[in-house]
């Protein structure tokens, strides 16, 4: 008998509220061995312009369904070879729409190990079983029935042994049943709790746990961290975990669904369906809701890292300048790399900024020297161990002796930069000079091109993420190679420039290609047109296909290799220009193309489709190329912060206004680098005036935002932020303006005049989704224009800060706010439950030695007094990382 299950692409279309046509469409390219950043990008009139998160969902809903389908198929098989399919059972098989159904009905037949029940089986009595189960008249006595069971050689000597056995049998066969282990499952999740206790090792160790030494919460309501951290504590045998359930309502279900009411073996069966329910049915499905909720808390975690990934790797490049990179450091020193505009290494030293005086004295020397000596313009500063103390001196240089050079300075954050400095791809780059100087290397490049340097780094180390090392590391490096290989094609790539690690996540690469593609580069010189591509080893049609458009050749001999245009569409592209009367030549014309771009908006581009016969969503991405011909999607972000002073704790007031980069983004809030010596904080409920949910609905890692000082504990050198401008009520659309302040922090954005007289990009639009760009770009002009320049006095000099993205706000009911935004009225909808009372917390959480595990630990943490001990000089105080891996 054979038996075939469909893939239903409907349910698919409906789950992601998408037309069922353009589904269908995207399977049938994913099947030909199309990429998903290639049909974002060059098949939208396909797929009618879905962007690439709507097909990775497609991509991935269906790669599940499909999954499902083969385990019914094995399933059918088996059973079928059992010679036990019937109809209906191959029917129930059939609909399934879950894995957990599909292998609750696979569950009474699938191949079973030594049990309880199979010894039973072995020793003759599944017959009896059968007989008590069905109330056969044979069994009206079960203890004279019994004895005809009584068997010496099978081990069965005493009727009491044979109905053992029976209960053995029946015990499983009960704990088999779907109908039962559904409704089981259903009174678990619905009032199960979730209980944790320490074990005894957790007496002498483990105190990070403490806040899961007696611990309960419902299963419905435990957030993510708090699952992953549980994990933690038990896999290091921290403590005890265990799933609690109302027990009276889980034996009446199982003896509603198993005893008949006038069974006239009612007691023995009810015995059964208890030693069922506590032996075989509620482990397994606590192994199962544990598992469950594990995977969930894994996929938040992904989900959160993958978010800033994706907007750390997205932070626009600094081009034209030449950098001196600072690794800092204490007793090892400060190691120094001189990196021209493209990042090649010119000079190197290693100084001590911080000691002695005299040691001091000479290294500012040196960093001047190599200041002047090498024309250096903008200096990239590491914000590990020291970055703050040699921050210090380069502000005195910069406002000292180099206030007439120009240079300023940015803090980068140099997470990974060691694994990149002992990685085989920074030997191969560096083979001639140490690690040390090898980090400082990646940090100043991390300024130049971040993309660029952060692809030759394992992504799980780039410390942005949430309980990154808890996560199944294939889970975590499938999630964050997706994300990679998004930026990097929705940025595109430079054929002649790019190294080998970038080259691997271009659309239609491997690393074996992208070696090969490096390779030819060097054996043969810089590539001259997109067609040579096909002259390497391995590059056939296929690959090309997928890869030509996203790797771009700037000097190209066909100026339309320098575009996103893929060179499937020269034809159409050139015709476009006939049209409007240019040639490919005049792409390399700054003149030209702003001319070129009046007479594209004169286009009616319904009509000249049809004339073409293109679909309308390729000619548009062909006009916005003609008009902005190889276009970096980052030069529409802020570039980073450039500083030409350094901001003081002392400098600080209540209600001060600043601009600050984020760092990190957590499930409680984010935190900002406004230029102390450690971030400030800015929590969820002071993201906006409205109720945020997810804070990274409001910001994302990289953004430049606007925060108003909300509190200053001086004592612990602690700063609270908001976002909430001061004055602003709730529900207004765009925050209050608070007047510039006097600090002693000078800054240098992007949109802004300088002191040269020349302007800056506008401020950053609203960040793009993976679908974004793919370059619905407006002809040339058509920008948001620059913020109104707010002085900032300092050192007789201004900058304006860029203005931060302006995200939508939403209305929600309330009263006004105060000053910081803190509502004064309660939400009539939400009552305030009453305080629970607060742990105090250790000595090695106040030293920040300790994670703290909620917001009551967080909030004695930030109340501590100066008189209290002092958090411990070496480790420093928790970082973000540490924050939010411990949370709340």
């Amino acid at each position: 008998m054979g038996y075939t299950t469909t893939i239903d692409l409907a349910s698919v279309a409906h789950a992601l509220t998408l037309p069922l046509e353009r589904v269908e469409h995207v399977v049938r390219l994913l099947d030909a061995g199309n990429t998903v950043p290639f049909i974002t990008r060059y098949r939208k009139d396909q797929t009618g312009g879905l962007d690439e998160e709507q097909i990775r969902q497609i991509e991935a809903r269906v790669g599940r369904l499909r999954l499902l389908a083969e385990r019914k198929q094995t399933i059918l098989r088996s059973i079928e070879g059992q010679g036990k399919l019937t109809p209906e059972l191959a029917a129930a098989i059939a609909a399934a729409n879950s894995t957990k159904r599909l292998e609750d009905l696979y569950l009474p037949f699938k191949p079973k190990k030594q049990s309880l029940a199979t010894v039973a089986r072995e020793r003759k009595l599944e017959p009896l079983a059968h007989e008590i189960l069905s109330g056969s008249l044979a069994a009206a006595d079960l203890d004279h029935r019994a004895k005809d069971f009584i068997d010496p050689d099978h081990q069965v000597a005493t009727a009491a042994d044979a109905l053992l056995g029976v209960g053995h049998i029946l015990a499983e066969d009960f704990s088999e049943r779907a109908e039962l282990r559904e409704r089981l499952r259903r009174i678990l999740k619905r009032s199960g709790k979730l209980l944790s206790a320490k074990t005894e090792i957790a007496d002498k160790q483990g105190k990070e746990f403490r806040d899961y030494f007696e611990y309960q919460e419902q299963l419905s309501k435990i957030p993510p961290h708090r699952i992953l951290a549980i994990n933690r504590g038990e896999k290091a045998k921290m403590l005890r975990v265990r799933i609690d359930a109302d027990a009276e309502e889980l034996q009446r279900t199982a003896d509603e669904l198993l005893v008949p009411a006038e069974h006239p073996h009612a007691d023995f069966l009810r015995g059964c369906a208890r030693d069922a329910l506590a032996r075989l049915v509620l482990p397994s499905l606590e192994r199962e809701i544990r598992r469950e909720m594990t995977e969930s808390a894994e996929t938040h975690a992904v989900g959160v890292f993958a978010k800033n990934l994706r907007n750390l790797l997205l932070q626009p490049p600094v081009r034209g300048r030449r950098v001196l990179a600072v690794d800092p450091g204490f007793k090892s020193g400060c190691k120094l790399a001189v990196l021209d505009e493209f990042g090649n290494l010119v000079d190197h030293s290693v100084v001590h900024l911080i000691g002695k005086a005299e040691k001091k004295a000479e290294a500012r020397a040196k960093l001047v020297e190599l200041i002047k000596t090498h024309n250096v313009s903008a200096a990239a500063l590491g914000n590990g161990t020291a970055c703050r103390e040699t921050e210090q001196v380069i502000a005195e240089l910069v406002a000292d002796e180099l206030k007439d050079s120009g240079v300023a300075y940015v803090i980068v954050n140099e997470a990974g930069a060691s694994v990149y400095s002992t990685s085989p791809i920074g030997r191969e780059e560096f083979p001639n000079y140490d690690a040390t100087l090898r980090g400082a290397i990646s940090i100043g490049r991390r300024m130049q091109d971040p993309l660029s340097e952060l692809v030759k780094i394992d992504p799980a180390n780039i410390g942005v993420g949430l309980y990154q090392h808890d996560v199944k590391a294939k889970h975590l490096r499938t999630s964050l190679d997706a994300v990679v290989e998004s930026c990097v094609n929705y940025v595109g790539v430079d054929l002649n420039t790019a190294s080998p690690a970038l080259l691997r996540y271009v659309s239609g690469l491997n690393q074996l290609t992208a070696r090969r593609v490096y390779d030819h580069r060097t054996a043969n010189g810089p590539f001259k047109r997109r067609e040579q591509l096909k002259e390497i080893a391995g590059f056939g049609e296929a690959t090309f296909v997928q890869a030509a458009g996203f790797l771009r050749i700037g000097d190209s001999e066909d100026p339309l290799d320098g575009t996103w245009i893929h060179p499937e569409s020269y034809e159409a592209a050139r015709r476009v220009l006939e049209k409007l009367g240019c040639s490919p030549a005049e792409l390399t014309k700054r003149e030209a193309i702003a001319e070129l771009a009046q007479k594209a908006a004169a286009l009616n581009l319904d009509s000249l489709a049809a004339e073409l016969s293109v679909g309308p969503l390729l000619l548009k991405d062909i006009v916005a190329q003609l008009t902005r011909p190889g276009r970096d999607p980052r030069e529409d972000l802020p570039a980073p912060i450039f500083k030409r002073g350094i901001l003081k704790l002392e400098d600080l007031t209540t209600g001060m206004e600043l601009f600050g980069a984020v760092l990190n983004v957590v499930d409680f809030g984010a935190f900002v680098d406004i230029g102390l010596h450690d971030s400030g904080l800015v929590h969820v409920s002071q993201m906006a005036s409205r109720f945020v949910r997810d804070p990274h609905e409001v910001v994302a890692v990289g953004d430049i935002v606007k925060v108003w000082v909300l509190e200053i504990d001086k004592g612990r050198r602690r700063v609270s932020l908001t976002m909430i401008a001061p004055g602003s009520r709730r529900g207004d659309p765009v925050a209050g303006k608070h007047p510039a302040s006097q600090s002693g922090q000078q800054t240098e954005q992007a949109g802004e005049p300088r002191g040269d007289g020349r302007s800056r990009r506008p401020r950053r639009p609203p960040r793009p989704t993976p679908a974004a760009a793919a370059h619905d770009a407006a002809p040339a002009g058509a920008e948001n224009a620059p913020s109104d320049p707010a002085a900032i006095a300092s050192g007789g000099q201004s900058a304006a800060p860029r203005q931060p993205p302006q995200r939508p706000r939403f209305q929600r009911p309330g009263g006004p706010r105060t000053q910081h935004g803190a509502a004064q009225a309660k939400p009539h909808y939400r009552p305030k439950p009453k305080p629970a009372p607060l742990i105090p917390i250790t000595d090695a959480m106040k030293k920040g030695k300790e994670p703290l595990r909620t917001f009551g630990d967080l909030k004695q943490f930030l109340e501590i007094k100066p008189d209290e001990p002092e958090i411990d000089q070496e480790t420093g105080p928790p970082s973000g990382d540490e924050l939010a891996a411990s949370e709340q």
